[in-house]
């Protein structure tokens, strides 16, 4: 019998989350699962270990083998630790998720603080490169093949008010999932980015709040002006990204490589 593949999703350390959501999935499709996160006690924008280890129990209550493992995506040192643990204990790695990212920093492009900036492509940006090199020296080593998937976000093809970093970032992601895609081509990993609209999960109940506040609408009234602009009429949940991970890491996506597929109800469409 075949050995059993192992996914990791970076950010997937908190409950409700988009990281969550695809590493369950991934569960079902039999992968051996990797939660990873920053431990960010004290930061209620951030996972700790308390709750990457809730995470990690419910995804093993759902039948998967499944490792957790704290990782800091902005230190090189940090990310080469995670992947050498990964290797130590299943011997192998084969998907990659990088689901990590900052969207709490909303402002106006002149308020940004330069620290602010930064924070947002080091997590956001620069953790899908790092993690993407970690990744992919494994997956070359081992002569495989594997699948990077980048999610990015309908904010990497469009710009919106208030978010000037996180749109940034994203659009970074499309250069670099394009351009890793050609480099590692020829080693059988692909690498594509899927582009979410908005999901109501814990970052995106933030948003939420910021955004009816700024267009001066109840949450209620901002939520339903959203799902009216979107032609499949509903907001998108994670379990839409979750299946389209699914897909790209399956070996019916063997072909694609290199895109960066809108997961939208039809809202993004470029």
């Amino acid at each position: 019998m075949a050995e059993q593949k192992v996914a990791i999703c970076t950010g997937s350390g908190r409950h409700g989350g988009l990281g969550e959501a695809i590493l369950s999935r991934l569960g079902q499709e039999g992968y051996r699962l990797v939660v990873t996160d920053i431990d960010g006690s004290g930061d209620h924008h951030l996972a700790n270990t308390a709750e990457m280890d809730s995470v990690a129990k419910a995804l093993r209550d759902q039948g998967a083998e499944v490792l957790c493992v704290p990782c800091d995506v902005r230190s090189a040192e940090s990310v080469i630790q995670l992947f050498d643990t990964i290797i130590q204990t299943f011997g192998r790695v084969d998907a990659l998720v990088n689901n990590a990212g900052i969207g709490f920093v909303m402002k106006h492009t002149r308020d940004v603080a330069p620290q602010e900036w930064q924070l947002v492509i080091d997590v956001t940006l620069s953790g899908v490169f790092l993690c993407t090199q970690a990744a992919a020296q494994h997956m070359e080593a081992a002569g495989r093949g594997g699948r990077i998937i980048n999610i990015a976000s309908q904010a990497a093809k469009s710009g919106f008010p208030h978010m000037a970093p996180y749109c940034a970032a994203k659009h970074g992601v499309i250069g670099l999932t394009r351009t890793a895609a050609i480099d590692y081509g020829a080693a059988g990993i692909t690498v594509n980015a899927i582009c979410p609209n908005h999901v109501t999960t814990g970052l995106g109940s933030a948003q939420n709040a910021y955004f009816s506040a700024f267009k001066g609408m109840t949450e209620e009234a901002y939520l339903e002006e959203m799902a009216a602009r979107i032609p499949l009429q509903r907001i998108g949940q994670a379990s839409d990204t979750a299946a389209m991970c699914a897909f790209l890491a399956s070996d019916d996506a063997s072909f694609i490589t290199g895109e960066s597929i809108n997961v939208s109800g039809g809202e993004e469409v470029h």
